[in-house]
């Protein structure tokens, strides 16, 4: 495993921490013995270790309430179904408060032991019998063992977090209420835009164009128009 030195970003992290299900092994709560055997147990070199998720956090929320946030959303979303969960908090004061998770790729079995991501499944024939192949194999498929990479759970985990969020703005007495469901969704004709994260946010600062933002001046074009049309049809009707 490649260590990287990120001791340049330490004023800018607000917490950081790791949360295990109850089957994982304690000494996983050590980042460094987490991913070191979460990359041992990947048999190919190119295999995927981990699902990287980035949270923009709410600038109308205490600061000191982002962790708990952060670790009520990953026990409630994350943990529960079995995966280990590595946060870190940051803030650089630039107005763009985020929150860095990784996520394990496989589940453990009650003995904090690894599984496979996939398992080979029989093709049975209407009669409930394996099916045989000129080869003589049986034939079969694969089926991951988990669910975790079902598109479903984008929208399941945008819709929670969105929950969270408010949970936290009602408790701390603030009015405004975060809606992240598709526009369409909601109603609304408007199309929406692209989150930008910290590195495309501080070079589009800077003035360097780029493909997300690009991306979302157009559709600020196109809402702009849209708003201009409605306004038109209203003064007309």
């Amino acid at each position: 495993m490649k260590t990287k030195n990120y001791s340049y970003k330490s004023g800018e992290v607000l917490a950081k921490g790791i949360l295990l299900p109850p089957n994982a092994p304690p000494e996983y709560a050590d980042r460094q013995a987490l991913w070191n055997a979460a990359e041992k147990v990947e048999g190919q070199w190119n295999a995927q270790l981990a699902r990287g998720i980035i949270m923009a956090l709410p600038i109308e929320l205490p600061k000191n309430e982002y962790e708990a946030l952060i670790r009520d959303y990953c026990r409630e979303q994350f943990v529960s179904r079995g995966m280990i969960a590595d946060f870190a908090i940051h803030d650089k004061g630039d107005g763009n408060p985020h929150a860095h998770i990784l996520l394990t790729m496989r589940a453990m079995n009650e003995n904090g032991k690894w599984l496979p991501k996939a398992r080979k499944v029989y093709d049975l024939d209407e009669n409930g019998e394996r099916i045989r192949l000129p080869s003589g194999e049986w034939k079969s498929h694969k089926e991951n063992t988990v669910d975790w990479n079902d598109r479903k759970y984008a929208e399941v985990w945008r819709t929670e977090w969105a929950k969270a969020v408010n949970r936290y703005f009602e408790k701390n007495g603030i009015p405004e209420r975060l809606d992240l469901r598709s526009f369409e969704r909601q109603g609304k004709a408007e199309l929406p835009t692209i989150h930008l994260g910290p590195a495309v946010a501080h070079m589009e600062e800077k003035g360097i164009r780029t493909e997300i933002g690009e991306y979302n001046r157009r559709i600020k074009e196109h809402n702009s128009a849209l708003s201009s049309l409605r306004r038109l049809l209203t003064d007309l009707s």
